[in-house]
């Protein structure tokens, strides 16, 4: 069971790679680097290059949940990353791009960072069999102000946020949807058989309204940036953000973890979000459009 769940990981990682980078092109096609609006999303659903992309990602995300459900999470979570690796070289490919060093060091420091974070944390902490509404309720209410914090952020500033900026937002409103998701997932299988009648309606309304922002600003950052870092952001924030919930607001840490063991979890989770920054900042579609702006704004000058 175990090999296939491997398996499933992989082919979920191919796939979601795929999928990025389909729906990156069909964005940046539509909008031409520029901040996508309403309409150009209502395109977007009529481009069958952005649907096929939609549709492999939707592939990718159900063998990924198989997977985790067959395997522990510390076979299946750290195969996610490979996912990163295959973008950014079927990118590279699709742009006609040479990927230079700084990207290879941003990935790696993603790979290992977000790998070595979770299985650093599956060896810290417990599953928590019973959520309680006061601690569903808490996740809810921070994940409203999450939303009204992202969701300001770019009505204020939608032509002047970063893509890094996008995925950030996207991988901290996924990681509290992974968590609610599993919560209700929990209430729904309770033997109480009371299914549909244990689920909170908050917390359905907040995986809504989290996942409907969060998706977009996926599409907004490929607007603005290269696919591989969307995946970066997702592989690397969301897990991050989704274990802290756990350990912090669920209280699935173990009573007997040392210091050093939160020191190490820390250090890996900084090297694994530097990474993303550095790959935001250094990959040569980044650096490709800040000279051709550059170029553009000395040309208008004149």
């Amino acid at each position: 069971m175990v090999w296939l769940a491997v398996l499933l990981a992989v082919l979920g990682a191919f796939f979601l790679a795929i999928g990025a980078q389909k729906q990156g092109s069909a964005v940046k096609a539509d909008t031409g680097g520029l901040a996508l609006s309403s309409n150009g999303f209502l395109r977007l659903l009529r481009n069958p290059r952005w649907v096929l992309g939609l549709l492999l990602l939707g592939v990718g995300m159900g063998m990924n949940a198989v997977a985790l459900v067959s395997a522990p999470l510390t076979v299946v979570q750290p195969i996610g990353a490979i996912a990163l690796v295959i973008t950014t070289v079927v990118n590279a490919r699709d742009q006609d791009l040479t990927i230079n060093r700084a990207t290879w060091v941003a990935i790696a420091a993603c790979v290992s960072g977000s790998a070595l974070f979770v299985l650093l944390a599956v060896n810290v902490t417990q599953e928590n069999h019973h959520v309680s509404h006061d601690d569903e309720l808490t996740i809810v209410l921070l994940l409203a102000l999450a939303v009204g914090i992202f969701g300001t952020l770019a009505a204020m500033f939608r032509h002047r946020m970063s893509a890094f900026v996008y995925i950030l937002g996207a991988g901290v409103l996924f990681g509290f949807v992974a968590v609610l998701t599993r919560i209700i997932g929990k209430h729904l299988l309770d033997p109480n058989g009371l299914v549909l009648l244990n689920v909170q309606w908050y917390s359905v309304v907040a995986i809504a309204a989290a996942g409907g922002l969060g998706s977009w600003f996926v599409q907004s950052a490929y607007s603005g940036g290269p696919p591989d870092l969307v995946i970066a952001g997702l592989t690397v924030i969301d897990p991050i953000v989704g274990i802290a919930i756990g350990i912090v607001i669920l209280g699935e840490l173990r009573p007997d973890v040392h210091a050093v063991m939160a020191i190490a979890m820390g250090t890996a989770a900084s090297l694994a979000i530097v990474g993303v920054i550095a790959l935001s900042r250094h990959h040569p579609e980044v650096t490709k459009r800040k000279k051709d702006a550059r170029k553009a704004a000395g040309r208008a000058s004149h």
